[in-house]
């Protein structure tokens, strides 16, 4: 299986430009700074990956914003500085969110609208022109997480008119694609052939989702004093897993018989067998468990998730590195910081 060189080891920026609480730029200007890149340079990063809503890059009607594109190419020109590289994933565009908390959303018309799908393309095309010098270093993601698994054919077809429409402009970059029902790892095998040799599987691998998730606001299904360790017996996740969430998950896969680094191994197989088939790179486009959990169980998962990335050469990017209840820089994971460190 190719790998996916320059992209192996990473860290999400969310937060910054993308799911945040209002419109602000002192914000924008203020919680990414230069010095965090170069902090992330000194852990041993190699790439960034900077979400991005549409509503930085763009007004209402469309029209691009020059401040919104300014703050890429301030984080892409730090990243050269420090000697990473960056990967832009459009988090929300106009018409589509992944966002649960934006419960009166339509998340399958976008796929099916000509009207919506046409100001999709003509913002990435604004964005391919401003990176397409940059193809070993700035690659492109076209949507973060697909939420219907029923929408994977339409998801395809709008794949193959982004691909069409950013080659144009930039031939030879990173493209990363990934597949449906929030991006899972479950769902790599439905995606489309690639149509070049710059292209990436994407999956997010928050497994099991009943411990990294515990306790999570934004899941009405946890009662949020919620806690759970890890590990724990098979038994005991797919027990509280049909309690709490009520829904099935690579957790039930009968191949499953106890938690560890074959865990994560036997879950990422499929996508595995559908990258070495294909002759695409595999990557891990955010992983990472909640603040609420306690500090060992966090380091004993990253340990087990790891090992999985490390024997099949899977790039892959932490979600996250500041607050979004994930973050590794703020207090809760003061006490384990070193052991982190040493994980990643």
């Amino acid at each position: 299986m190719r790998c996916f060189t320059g992209f192996q080891k990473g860290v999400n920026l969310g937060g910054w430009i993308s799911q945040f609480a209002k419109y602000d730029p002192e914000h924008f200007r203020t919680f990414i700074t230069k010095e965090d890149i170069a902090y992330i340079a000194s852990l041993g990063f190699d790439h960034v990956r900077v979400p991005v809503d549409y509503n930085v890059l763009e007004d209402e009607e469309g029209n691009a914003l020059e401040i919104g594109f300014g703050y890429l190419k301030n984080c892409f020109q730090w990243c050269t500085e420090y000697g990473l590289n960056m990967l832009i994933d459009l988090h929300e565009c106009y018409g589509y969110s992944f966002d649960p908390l934006k419960k009166d959303m339509d998340r399958s018309k976008f796929f099916y609208d000509d009207a919506l799908q046409a100001r999709f393309l003509k913002l990435w095309e604004r964005i391919a022109s401003e990176f397409k010098d940059y193809p070993d270093q700035v690659a492109f993601e076209p949507l973060n997480e697909v939420v219907l698994w029923e929408v994977f054919d339409a998801w395809n077809k709008l794949v193959r008119k982004y691909i069409e429409t950013v080659r144009a402009i930039a031939p030879k970059s990173w493209i990363v694609i990934g597949g449906v029902c929030y991006n899972s790892v479950m769902s790599v095998k439905l995606l489309d052939p690639p149509y070049d040799e710059r292209i990436v599987y994407n999956f997010h691998c928050y497994e099991p989702m009943i411990f990294s998730h515990q306790g999570a606001y934004w899941m009405e299904q946890f009662p949020s004093d919620y806690r759970i360790t890890y590990p724990q017996p098979v038994e005991v996740y797919r027990a509280e897993t049909k309690r709490i969430l009520g829904e099935e998950g690579p957790i039930f896969l009968p191949e499953v018989t106890q938690m560890g680094p074959e865990y994560f191994e036997i879950i990422f197989r499929e996508a595995l067998d559908a990258a070495r088939e294909k002759n695409v790179p595999l990557y891990c486009g955010e992983y990472g468990v909640i603040d609420l959990a306690d500090n060992p169980s966090k380091i004993r998962w990253l340990k087990d998730i790891h090992s999985a990335f490390a024997k099949f050469s899977i790039g892959h990017a932490l979600w996250n590195y500041k607050e979004k209840d994930f973050g590794f820089v703020d207090d809760s994971f003061a006490s384990v910081k070193d052991q982190f460190i040493a994980v990643i």
